[in-house]
């Protein structure tokens, strides 16, 4: 559909629900993660069907303790694009408040909302 284009990814699972997990900052140029480190979160880590023409920023590698077949997967946490003349920013941190208890998940999203909003 429309939406999952410009979204430019869809949700699939999380497998192991609520676990531990590292984002790995891969654009380290980018204002939105820019001057930001990997970090842990205790939340779901999603996994996902994505757009290869997202412009990704961070990554989560999956383990196998839960799904054998995607242990060493690399996915995308954190991504923008363009629709249009519109700019669209996912993250896919934040399913609970206290996910923003971690202060680069909350920076990200801070900034991933004035990058799309134009005034980063």
């Amino acid at each position: 559909t429309n939406y999952q284009f410009m979204v430019g990814g869809q949700w699939v699972a999380h497998p192991g629900n609520i676990i531990d997990y590292t984002v790995n900052i891969t654009d380290h140029e980018d204002p939105i993660t820019a001057g930001l480190k990997d970090f842990a979160m205790h939340s779901e880590q999603y996994y996902m069907h994505i757009d290869p023409s997202n412009e990704v920023l961070a990554t989560t590698t999956f383990g196998g303790q839960y799904c054998a077949w995607i242990d060493g997967v690399v996915m995308p946490v954190v991504w923008k694009r363009r629709w249009g003349a519109g700019r669209i920013f996912y993250a896919s941190v934040g399913h609970v408040a206290a996910d923003f208890n971690v202060p680069e998940a909350k920076e990200i999203v801070r900034r991933g909302m004035l990058w799309a909003a134009r005034e980063l």
